[in-house]
């Protein structure tokens, strides 16, 4: 594998050991609607409830809220759903115009079990119903996309903390389930002002071994560690990690997560 696959982490402090992180929900935000500037309403909220969004923090956003402030919902009621979508649909009790939204959202149909399809999005993301939800959509009969391009909207969002003062890195997260293993856990599909993984490759461990392959994704890292003060039925769709040392890069994308196909043994 080669060392600069995940690009380089030479910087100040990247990465340097802490023992101790602190990560705060932010709660307060209204009913999230299409033209939200999110960044101001997420430091408003952050500071009514007595906590100020500062230089170095990371801020952990639901991908949903960020969806409907990019208005990336679709009223089931306007979907025509094709040949394919209705037959599939009827076959597994289904609702044939969500199924649709599924289909178009997806690059191709990577695995299907019963009526389980797992697809690969445009974006290169391979998870279930490509991403589609409906759950606190804001309306009955409403369906929530993923946003079109979560880096930008990470982008949208840092910059908007930086007008207010706060140098910020920002994660845009989704809840994903995971190859190997049962149960759910929010990982990262878009990031801004920071790289998503922190790379050891090249480096000696205390015994003199050189590291050949370790490559943590601290971007997943942070935003599972984050979902454990959110949540949708709590309506916290945001939170604050203080402490953990970052180096600003405002390059970053979340591409390095995403495993070419050819090295990818699932699909």
């Amino acid at each position: 594998m080669p060392a600069d696959l995940y690009g380089s982490n030479d910087g100040r402090c990247y990465g340097e050991h802490v023992t101790a992180l602190k990560i705060f929900g932010v709660a307060g935000l209204p009913e999230i609607e299409a033209g939200a500037d999110l960044g101001l309403l997420i430091g408003n909220a952050a500071a009514a409830q007595g906590l100020a969004i500062t230089d170095g923090d990371i801020v952990v956003v639901t991908s949903k809220v960020v969806s409907k402030a990019e208005g990336r919902t679709v009223e089931l009621a306007d979907v025509e759903p094709s040949s394919f979508a209705r037959d599939w649909s009827a076959m597994w009790d289904k609702d044939a115009a969500v199924t649709e939204i599924v289909l178009r959202e997806a690059k191709r149909i990577v695995r299907q079990l019963g009526p389980i399809l797992i697809t690969e999005t445009h974006h290169g993301y391979v998870c279930a119903n490509s991403g589609v939800d409906q759950s606190s959509s804001g309306a009955h009969g409403r369906a929530v996309l993923l946003p079109v391009d979560p880096d930008a909207s990470a982008r949208s969002i840092r910059a908007s903390l930086l007008a207010q003062g706060a140098d910020a890195a920002v994660i845009i997260s989704d809840t994903f389930g995971r190859a190997w293993r049962e149960g759910q856990t929010d990982v990262a599909i878009g990031i801004a002002g920071m790289q998503p993984i922190l790379s050891y490759i090249g480096q000696v461990d205390p015994h003199g071994h050189e590291f050949q392959v370790q490559a943590l994704c601290v971007a997943d890292q942070l935003a599972g560690a984050a979902e454990l003060v959110k949540g949708n039925v709590a309506r916290v769709p945001a939170a604050v990690i203080k402490g953990y040392p970052w180096e600003a890069d405002d390059s970053a994308t979340i591409a390095p997560v995403l495993r070419d196909q050819s090295r990818d043994l699932f699909r």
